[in-house]
């Protein structure tokens, strides 16, 4: 407390909802990031092949905007994801000049993977919480998210 009888500037800014969550979730990215680099994999690397598995075959112009990611960096994603064996470019079939990603059978394994690995994170990330304060923390998470 200042001798005003107010909180530190730290204090204050450590006690805005805004720190908390960014916080909070820095940790979470940080127990997901370990969980899945069992796989090989890293965030990003992650998030390409949720992508092309959920809306692909996806040419990478459509990965970019769909993540927002750069350009040149989806390039590099998709070149170890090709090489992992986790997907595939091939030319596009509605436009032969751009190239279409694919996941692959193992690429699909390794997201389910992923997906328990995520999940096991996530469990020891709320594991300070009751079943139904993770539930409602979820829920009030996802109505500020959504607004």
């Amino acid at each position: 407390m200042t001798s005003a009888g107010r909180p530190s500037a730290l204090t204050h800014i450590q006690s805005l909802p805004s720190w908390l969550a960014g916080r909070v979730a820095a940790r979470g990215r940080s127990l997901v990031a370990d969980a899945i680099a069992g796989e090989g994999l890293k965030l990003p690397h992650h998030a390409v092949l949720a992508t092309v598995s959920e809306y692909g075959p996806l040419a990478q112009a459509d990965v970019v905007r769909r993540l927002g990611f750069d350009a040149k960096d989806v390039v590099l994603l998709l070149n170890d994801l090709e090489e992992a064996g986790l997907a595939v470019r091939e030319p596009d079939p509605r436009d032969r000049r751009k190239n279409a990603v694919t996941v692959t059978p193992k690429g699909v394994r390794t997201l389910e993977r992923c997906a328990e690995s995520a999940e096991r994170a996530n469990a020891v990330l709320l594991a300070p919480l009751s079943a139904a304060e993770s539930e409602q923390l979820v829920a009030l998470l996802t109505r500020v998210y959504e607004a």
